[in-house]
């Protein structure tokens, strides 16, 4: 048996690896586990209350949840086997952006996860004929229920053989290249556009994914990105069609008490997670006694050495002092994350080198990839067998995706162009913008810059859309400059800034763990983040920060001149991320439009530094 649609593989789990534990969700009342069995009886209840509410084949329900849940999984399937169009909404979308999405996608209902994202959602003015609870009746206020607002239990209608029959009849007719979901990307300037993906374009990149990850019924994953992102989707049904048993976080905040619970040995999540995860190493090493402290810096610096990448080998010297390492510190810190973690897919933002060498060397396979939400998402990814990843790089394309760069200069850097399966049909309704994406030949423009190293694989160099031009003429790319800069351990946000300027500005959010503990070794006294950002000796650690990193990895016109630090973390909460934890660079422009000033015209009143290129 195989599957040619999303829905299906629940089916082809049945058949192949049916599991007691295939999806947990977590709630007030502890864990709710369903096996493939029941996962499947629920999906045909779902189907059957939403055909006899009379929806019918192509018409459009969102999804506004704030986490991933079996309920997520199971609405959405139930939603496709009858040709429903799912609509995810990411929790941390704007009013306006949640208004433009209902009114776009023609929305008729939407699943919503709880009270507080019903509120939101209907605070935003979006008129939808149904809302559908992920909750129970029992568990919801009677106040709140309505006519128009639906509990799960209540929606959900025991099947009739004549309801299976019409479930089968529809499910029958669904083609691989009908539209499963319409997928709003966020953007960084104006309104998010549908991308329309088919059952053909996201089925080809599990089945990618699934040759290169290793997953199976033996493995156990957690899930705590949002399902609204297409990345945890996919792998969400990469561990389905695997016969991987799923346990979904309800909050980050509980991340490190469920890591300890359920001893996962896989999970996927964006860099920021993995930068916390060293923060807690940092911050035990700062509450200890001042050997253990030693013995911990030696195995970070070990570690950010990990030799193992691509066909290098480990030396045998590195090797021993590995293993004393994983004695003294590693396996310590990999039991605090339950103990039998072995692998971590990483992807959405840039991954520093050093935290994916660290967590490498302490037994903790980390892979970066790329994908974009209309490519279904994988484009790239680094493998977990031998030879097959380079720190610093986002891997080998995917099986049956095909990679080029387009008009290459003399490093071979250009635009990344893709063709494949997995590629987008289009934007919803916006026939100018989907034919501006692709080239005469039929590949997709990502609009992001590349090129190969190591023959193979493909490295990021930043944005074709974010390069700004110097007074002086030269081109800049900002993502660039800013991976360089958030390669130190000291900074942990940062955006580059120039358009029209004499030379390259830095806006920087500090890594306040990370400083705190040089403070306390260099008698600086530490108050709260926004007082250490103006403090002297502060300013004068990051400026020699700075400076070597613009002698180490930065051309002549890169180099960071001057630098503005800020107290408060850049989130897709207040703004200034997208959902994808992209920078909004248009409105960190605005809303630090003074401080972006001020730190330009500071450096032109300085007197010209030794060595510095002419403003």
């Amino acid at each position: 048996m195989d599957f040619v649609n999303i829905f299906g593989i629940l089916d082809y789990q049945q058949k192949r690896y049916p599991q007691k534990i295939a999806l947990a969700g977590r709630g007030s009342e502890g864990w709710h586990i369903l096996s493939t069995g029941e996962v499947l009886a629920e999906r045909e209840r779902i189907s059957t209350g939403l055909l006899h509410r009379g929806f019918h084949k192509g018409d459009r329900i969102g999804i506004f949840a704030h986490c991933g849940s079996p309920e997520w999984v199971i609405a959405d399937t139930a939603m496709m086997q009858i040709g429903i169009v799912t609509v995810p909404i990411h929790m941390t979308a704007r009013p306006d952006e949640i208004t433009h999405i209902v009114s776009n996608s023609g929305m008729k209902a939407c699943f919503v996860s709880n009270a507080e994202m019903l509120e939101k959602m209907q605070a935003a003015g979006g008129k939808v004929k149904n809302y559908f609870l992920f909750e129970s009746k029992s568990r919801i206020e009677k106040s709140a229920l309505t006519p128009e607002i639906i509990a799960w239990n209540e929606l959900a209608i025991d099947p009739q053989e004549r309801d299976l029959e019409k479930i089968r009849y529809i499910s029958e007719g669904i083609r691989p290249d009908d539209l499963a979901t319409l997928l709003y990307t966020s953007g960084t300037t104006g309104q998010p556009k549908g991308v329309m993906l088919t059952h053909a374009n996201i089925v080809s990149n599990i089945k990618s994914v699934l040759a290169i990850v290793p997953v199976g019924p033996d493995v156990t994953a957690v899930s705590f990105l949002p399902l609204s992102h297409i990345f945890e989707r996919m792998v969400t049904y990469v561990y389905l069609a695997a016969g991987t048993p799923v346990w979904y976080v309800d909050a980050l905040e509980h991340l490190p008490r469920i890591l300890a619970e359920v001893r996962p040995h896989f999970f996927t999540a964006v860099p920021r997670i993995l930068e916390r995860m060293y923060e807690r190493l940092l911050e035990e090493r700062n509450n200890s006694g001042i050997l253990f402290r030693k013995i911990i810096d030696w195995a970070i610096r070990l570690g950010e050495r990990f030799p193992y990448s691509g066909e290098r080998g480990m030396p045998p010297d590195y090797f021993v002092k590995r293993l004393l390492a994983d004695l003294l510190v590693f396996r310590h810190w990999r039991k605090r994350m339950g103990g039998r973690i072995r692998y971590i897919a990483v992807g959405a933002a840039a991954l520093q080198p050093r935290l994916g060498r660290l967590f490498s060397a302490a037994g903790i396979d980390v892979r970066e990839g790329y994908g974009l939400t209309e490519t279904s998402p994988v484009i790239a990814f680094n493998r977990f067998e031998p030879g097959g990843v380079h720190f610093g790089t986002v891997g080998i394309p995917a099986p049956g995706v095909d990679v080029r760069i387009a008009e290459p200069d003399e490093q071979g850097e250009g635009e990344i162009e893709v063709k494949g399966p997995n590629v987008m049909t289009g934007y919803y309704e916006l026939p100018e913008e989907t034919a501006a994406r692709f080239t005469e030949d039929g590949w997709f423009r990502t609009g992001d810059l590349g090129k190969f190293e190591f023959k193979r694989f493909l490295k990021i160099t930043g944005r074709k859309s974010e390069i700004f031009k110097t007074t002086s003429g030269k081109f800049v790319a900002p993502a660039f400059v800013e991976q360089q800069l958030i390669a130190s351990p000291f900074i942990s946000q940062a955006m580059a800034v120039g358009l029209n300027k004499p030379f390259v500005g830095a806006l920087i959010v500090p890594n306040f763990s990370f400083l705190e503990n040089w403070c306390l070794e260099n008698n600086v006294h530490w108050t709260s983040p926004q007082f250490m950002v103006l403090n002297p000796k502060v300013e004068k650690l990051f400026r020699q920060e700075i400076d070597r990193i613009n002698e180490e990895r930065l051309g002549t016109v890169e180099k960071v001149r001057a630098f503005q630090l800020l107290h408060e973390p850049w989130t897709s909460e207040n703004g200034l991320l997208t959902p994808t934890l992209k920078l909004r660079r248009d409105i960190l422009a605005l809303q630090f439009q003074a401080e972006i000033e001020n730190l330009f015209e500071r450096k032109t009143k300085q007197k010209e530094e030794p060595g510095a290129e002419p403003a």
